[in-house]
């Protein structure tokens, strides 16, 4: 595990990001639906290849968290900065073309399609073709569709995948659709993707190589991973900085070893003890 160094937001970042611009911050944020405050005062940044969590009981605002993060949701208040740049009043896609990317809690592949399709859907970031080339698939289009099945192909490669590339996404093992929604995302070539519960319904064997995987993306194309997670195992096993999240408020920011002791989380968790 990284060491973990302070950085003025409040928050830790990996030693080795330190000489890097971090790829995400957040600086208050906050939404209100209504009269009601679902995220207040999230102040957050996550090193450039930083693994970090994102945690919390059911109903502490964390996947509203990742939906500010990708401008599914405006935010009320404060900033989002990714890669050094405001996101603000940007769309899904053009947040998307900046640089992040995302899963979901529930499984969102085109089912009916095949599998290399699915991922190369992801690739619309870099396919630079016009309609017109598209309806009459002239020379450019063509290269840039064998280009694009390519990639595609190499992506499957790298998670075992690439038997199943002309295989029906919904076809496929439980497991396999979550490294499938992976891939997709990666094929839009992220600077850091956002994991929304990726170990849901998972066995601890898929889960061990979740968590395997989850190393390998960070280390072979050097972005950033934030997960949300209640696999409390995979949090503390993999994750180098947690943020805790409890009613829309952060409560703590540290290492797996810091928060796994920090009396507020516990309380959080488990709830205050009542008195004798």
């Amino acid at each position: 595990m990284a060491k973990m160094i302070p950085v003025p937001s409040n928050s830790i970042i990996p030693e080795r990001d330190l000489d890097k611009k971090p790829i995400l911050e957040t600086c208050h944020l906050g939404i209100d639906f209504g009269g009601l405050t679902a995220v207040d005062d999230f102040t957050l940044t996550v090193g450039r290849t930083e693994i970090a969590g994102l945690i919390g009981p059911n109903g502490a605002g964390k996947t509203t968290v990742f939906n500010l993060l990708t401008n599914v949701y405006q935010p009320t208040r404060g900033t989002i900065m990714l890669d050094g740049v405001s996101t603000a009043k940007k769309t899904v896609a053009q947040v998307s073309r900046m640089g992040i990317a995302r899963t979901f809690q529930n499984i969102r592949l085109f089912s009916n399609m095949s599998v290399i399709d699915n991922v190369k859907v992801g690739l619309h970031n870099s396919i630079d073709q016009s309609l017109f080339s598209a309806i009459t698939h002239c020379f450019g289009y063509r290269k840039s569709e064998k280009k694009s099945r390519e990639e595609a192909l190499e992506l499957l490669d790298f998670f075992s995948m690439a038997d199943w590339a002309d295989f029906q996404a919904g076809s496929l093992p439980y497991g396999a659709q979550r490294r499938l929604e992976i891939v997709r995302a990666l094929a839009t070539h992220p600077g850091i993707i956002l994991l929304d519960e990726p170990a849901a319904g998972m066995n601890p064997s898929e889960t061990a190589e979740l968590m395997d995987n989850i190393r390998k993306i960070r280390d072979t194309f050097h972005i950033a991973v934030m997960l949300i997670e209640h696999d409390m195992n995979l949090v503390m096993n993999i994750c180098e900085g947690i943020c805790v999240l409890d009613h829309g408020k952060v409560i703590a920011k540290g290492t797996p070893d810091e928060i796994k002791t920090n009396p507020k989380v516990i309380e959080a968790y488990l709830g205050k003890k009542k008195e004798a």
